[in-house]
């Protein structure tokens, strides 16, 4: 079968694709005719080499397709079905098959394309538990950070849904930054613009957010941290796309009343039977129309490189997807 494989790190173009021997499902996992894979962020700092991973492998944590082998102790129901999953290791995604446990397989619900399952299973629940681990209330008013991205755009979504007052979308440039209040943010601002903290501050009646949400780091999740609200306000960190993490400083957030939360190791922490319904609820979510993906672009294996460059640029709108 053909495969995306890496045998060394460096730029998108060190993803080539090869034959390679299909996969047998083991005890407790089924094989994955995929479709659709999709391409996160994480895929990209582990190609670049700046987390540490065994070499040779091949990418990919989420596919889409249906299940065409079953291994051990696996209800042969699954087989033939269309579903959603991650794949073993984390790893293998980027394939004609897949492997994945069992446990991590979702049906996909009735109406809902393979493309935007893909988009949202993983985003969708991660954006789930980020809100969960800081905590949102009904009526706070939230500052998301990258919101015209896979995941922030699923935040701005989900904020409104659980009741958010306010909800502050932050992006670059006109295009996304119009994308962002089609995903219903009350209020928009461009981070590529000096002052916009103080935007965030005004369109707040000066006092900041009560909950900040930042995938960026580095100065424009500095600028984030500013812009939230003295006296009890949540910062909460989920990534650093800027290749850096918020500086932070144990006197300025003791002295402002901060709260930092660690929201996506929280996330990741739950147990594995609450991260799955977590996954289900933004399943049924994006099924009934209230969730809704969007997808940048699908690029088909032998491009792999491309689909990497279009996050790695931080041009992609949405989710960016593969079909082997």
């Amino acid at each position: 079968m053909r495969a995306v494989r890496v045998t060394g790190f460096g730029p998108p173009e060190v993803l080539r694709v090869e034959e390679t021997a299909e996969p047998a499902p083991a005890d407790g996992q089924v094989l994955v005719d995929v479709e659709v894979a999709g391409v996160g962020y994480g895929d990209i700092i582990v190609r670049a080499g700046r987390y540490p991973f065994p070499v040779p492998y091949v990418p990919g944590l989420e596919v889409g397709g249906t299940v065409a082998a079953v291994g051990t102790g696996v209800d042969p129901a699954l087989l033939g079905r269309r579903v959603v999953a991650t794949t073993v290791g984390m790893t293998g995604g980027y394939a004609e098959r897949a492997l994945a446990g069992s446990g991590n397989v979702h049906a996909v619900p009735e109406g809902l394309s393979l493309e935007h399952a893909v988009a949202v299973f993983q985003a969708g629940a991660v954006a789930v538990g980020l809100l969960s681990a800081v905590r949102l209330c009904p009526g706070e008013s939230v500052l998301v950070t990258a919101a015209a991205g896979r995941i922030g755009s699923l935040l701005v979504q989900r904020a409104k849904a659980a009741g958010a007052g306010m909800v502050v979308g932050s992006a670059r440039g006109a295009e996304k930054t119009a994308a962002v209040r089609e995903f219903g943010a009350d209020v928009v601002v461009d981070h590529s613009s000096p002052g916009w903290a103080a935007e965030v501050k005004a369109a707040t009646g000066g006092r900041g957010t009560d909950v900040t949400l930042d995938a960026v780091g580095g100065g424009i999740g500095t600028a984030a941290l500013a812009a939230t609200a003295g006296g009890g306000g949540r910062f909460g960190s989920y990534g650093f796309t800027s290749g850096t993490w918020v500086p932070l400083d144990a006197h300025e957030i003791g002295r402002r009343g901060l709260t930092i939360v660690g929201a996506l190791g929280i996330a990741f922490a739950k147990p594995a039977r609450e991260q799955r319904e977590d996954a289900a609820e933004a399943l049924h979510a994006a099924a009934a129309g209230g969730l809704v993906p969007r997808v940048h672009g699908l690029f088909p294996l032998d491009r792999a490189a491309e689909a990497h460059a279009a996050v790695e640029s931080r041009e992609s709108i949405g989710a960016v997807l593969l079909t082997p």
